[in-house]
């Protein structure tokens, strides 16, 4: 029912020409139906040569990760970084397009790692502004025919929104392309109830990124992945399932996604281990 995909992010940071040049035919090797593809910068790679390279070993582009360092923003900020960040995402909604990818998705509000108290008038506030920010890049991607993703964040990598419902409230007015990427990992953490919160999320679900609960593969965990997949079914979500995990081996990735300790005995065993739970799960 669900095309499989994996982040490149599980062996490589950048995910660059030269990475995917390799690491592309391992993915398809393993049996992967797709990839999902992070833009650290714009230009890390080529989308011509990208579309090429993944046609030939039959992979599919399940989407466009959005990356929010330091100084992406599109709230609480100056002028000048907010129109940088419009710039950066509409770049991605480009090179979405150019490879066929259905989606640009992340945490497209504010950089990961930033937090700051608000009250309830200060967080409407906050969530007008995305919606304004926002604006010019939504009509880009629908002239492109491509969605944005939101996505939430678990509570130590950002206060904007950290569930399905304060997504919702952070969407509302927005275009029905403009939709959330739902990450099992944040569920896990923020959603007292994961499967319920799957429900709330329903037809405005844009793309979905899987992990166990301790970020290492799905399956090596205690998440309930029947009870989920049965949920999302539900929703009408027929797009990709996608693998997101990291490697340790690069320092500015490791400390970002705060993954301190190998979580499998290698990242090909992550991968094809995460696989193989979900096509039995999805069986």
């Amino acid at each position: 029912m669900y095309a499989i995909g994996v982040n490149p992010w599980v062996w490589a940071s950048p995910v660059d020409d030269r990475a995917l040049a390799e690491l592309v035919p391992r993915i398809a090797g393993f049996g992967f139906d797709a990839i999902e593809l992070p833009i650290e910068q714009p230009g890390d790679w080529d989308p011509a040569r990208t579309r090429d390279l993944l046609a030939a070993y039959g992979l599919t582009a399940a989407g466009v990760c959005a990356v929010t360092p330091p100084g992406r923003e599109l709230v609480a900020a100056a002028p000048a970084v907010i129109a940088a960040t419009v710039g950066y995402l509409m770049s991605c909604v480009d090179s979405a397009a150019a490879i066929g990818a259905p989606c640009v998705g992340g945490p497209v509000y504010a950089s990961v790692g930033r937090t700051w108290r608000m009250t309830p008038a200060a967080r409407a506030g906050c969530y007008a502004d995305f919606r304004r920010a926002l604006a010019p890049v939504a009509e880009h991607a629908g002239e492109r025919g491509v969605s944005i993703g939101v996505e939430a964040l678990n509570r130590y990598e950002t206060s904007v929104v950290n569930t399905v419902e304060q997504t919702v409230e952070l969407l509302d007015g927005l275009p029905s392309h403009v939709g959330i990427m739902l990450d099992t990992y944040h569920l896990n953490i923020e959603e007292a109830d994961p499967y319920a919160a799957v429900a709330l999320a329903g037809s405005r679900i844009k793309h979905v990124q899987v992990s166990g609960t301790n970020r290492g593969a799905p399956g090596a965990d205690h998440f309930d992945w029947p009870r989920f997949f049965a949920a999302l079914r539900a929703t009408g979500y027929r797009g990709a399932v996608c693998i997101e995990s990291f490697t340790t081996e690069n320092e500015s990735i490791a400390t970002a996604a705060s993954i301190w300790r190998p979580l499998a005995p290698s990242q090909d065993r992550l991968a094809r281990d995460g696989l193989g739970h979900l096509r039995r799960i999805l069986r």
